[in-house]
């Protein structure tokens, strides 16, 4: 069986495999906008650590015995948020497996639920990020700016990737 005739099927198994890659490959393309957007927009005080690099210092200290160097925050950063956010952008694109329509407010709405299900709660929640309350309204902002548009990118690209695998 040919790959491109598979993906061109209407069943169970190519529908999934098309959402599941296009979502994938969606989130990593949301990711990237979200990571670039974070870098002009302040999310955080200068001396306030993100909690991907505190879960990080403490896997490399209990590893290795030291905490990660500061020149390769950025990079342990991103090592974090790239797979975490393509395996968001996959269950999206599973769930969006049986519509091939774009839909902007669904990618809204991925973005705004990331949002508050991590930095809103459960991050503060294990003490890996300031209760919401103490991070001023303008570094809220702007975070859930970036993820509205993780959320909008993965639906663009997943809609793209979702038509381009069905032709």
């Amino acid at each position: 069986m040919e790959s491109p005739s598979f993906f061109q099927k209407d069943s169970l198994a190519s529908n999934t495999s098309r959402g599941l890659i296009s979502g994938f490959i969606g989130g990593l393309a949301g990711t990237a906008v979200k990571s670039l957007i974070e870098q002009y927009l302040p999310v955080r005080k200068v001396e306030e650590r993100s909690a991907q690099i505190k879960i990080l210092d403490d896997l490399s200290i209990k590893m290795t015995g030291t905490p990660i160097s500061s020149h390769n925050e950025a990079l342990a950063e991103q090592m974090v948020n790239f797979p975490i956010g393509a395996s968001i952008g996959a269950a999206y694109g599973y769930g969006k497996k049986d519509k091939d329509h774009l839909n902007i407010g669904e990618g809204v709405i991925l973005g705004s639920s990331t949002w508050i299900s991590t930095h809103e709660t459960s991050l503060p929640f294990l003490g890996l990020e300031s209760k919401p309350k103490d991070i001023p309204i303008r570094m809220q902002l702007n975070e859930l700016f970036a993820h509205v548009m993780f959320g909008v990118t993965t639906e663009i690209v997943r809609n793209y990737v979702n038509r381009t695998l069905k032709k």
